[in-house]
C-alpha cells in the first residue's frame, strides 16, 4: 500500500470515529483533498482511495492539474484569496468558492456567474493582519446581501484558525463558528484541517480540508 493509500485510510477512520463520538454521520462529512503543490499521480491516488473533492489556494497552480486530471469525476473548491480580476476565470474552472469575503467579490462573482455557484463565506476569527475573512461583527450583514445575488448559492461558513500545536486549543474557534452558523441559519461548516480535523468534526464541521495528512509534508 502506498503511503498515500495508507494515509487516506488512517483520516477516514479518524473521521468516521470523530463523527460517531458526536453522535453524527460519518457520510455527512466530505473529505476535501487540498492539493497544493501536489503532483498528479499523488492525486489520482487519492481519487482511488475515494477522494472526489479537490481543493486548491492559487488559479494559475490549478489548471493544468485540472487538465490533467479532466478523465476523473471531482468537485473543485477554491479555497484560496481570491482578487476580483480573477473572479471569471475561477468560475469557469472551480465548482464552489470557498472563500468569499467582501461586497465586492461577491458582486463580482455574482455578475460574472453563468450558473448558480454554491459559496462559502470565509469568517475572521484571529486578528493575524495576512489572514483574510469577514470580521464577526460584520458577518450578519454580509449573510443579509445575499438575498440580493441571485446566482450565489450561499451554503455555509469557512474559517481557518491560528496554529496551534495543540488541536484542543482549537477548539473555541470551531465552536464560535457553529455558533455563527446556528445563528444564521447556515449548514455548512469548511473548517478543520491536517492536525485539528478530528476536533473540528466534533464541533460540527460539514467539511475538513486535509493537505499534509494525505500527501505527506510540502516540498
Amino acid at each position: 500500500m502506498t503511503e498515500v493509500r495508507e494515509n487516506c485510510r488512517r483520516i477516514l477512520d479518524r473521521v468516521r470515529e470523530a463523527a460517531l463520538q458526536s453522535g453524527r454521520d460519518p457520510q455527512s462529512i466530505r473529505l476535501i483533498a487540498v492539493t497544493k503543490t501536489v503532483p498528479e499521480a499523488k492525486i489520482r491516488e487519492a481519487v482511488e482511495c475515494g477522494v472526489s473533492h479537490i481543493a486548491e489556494n492559487r488559479l494559475q497552480e490549478a489548471l493544468p492539474k485540472r487538465e490533467a486530471l479532466r478523465d476523473l469525476a471531482l468537485t473543485w473548491h477554491f479555497i484560496g484569496h481570491l482578487q476580483t480580476n480573477k473572479a471569471k476565470k475561477v468560475l469557469e474552472n472551480f465548482d464552489w468558492i470557498q472563500s468569499v469575503d467582501r461586497t465586492e467579490l461577491a458582486e463580482t462573482l455574482n455578475q460574472a456567474a453563468g450558473r448558480p455557484v454554491p459559496v462559502m463565506i470565509e469568517v475572521k476569527l484571529h486578528d493575524e493582519p495576512a489572514k483574510s475573512g469577514v470580521a464577526e461583527t460584520a458577518l450578519p450583514r454580509f449573510v443579509e446581501q445575499f438575498r440580493q445575488y441571485e446566482r450565489l448559492q450561499l451554503r455555509g461558513l469557512m474559517a481557518i484558525p491560528p496554529f496551534c500545536e495543540n488541536a484542543e486549543d482549537a477548539r473555541p474557534y470551531f465552536r464560535k463558528l457553529r455558533h455563527f452558523s446556528e445563528q444564521l441559519g447556515l449548514t455548512d461548516l469548511s473548517m478543520g484541517m491536517s492536525n485539528d480535523f478530528q476536533v473540528a468534526i466534533e464541533e460540527g464541521a460539514t467539511m475538513v480540508r486535509i493537505g499534509t495528512a494525505l500527501f505527506g509534508e510540502r516540498r
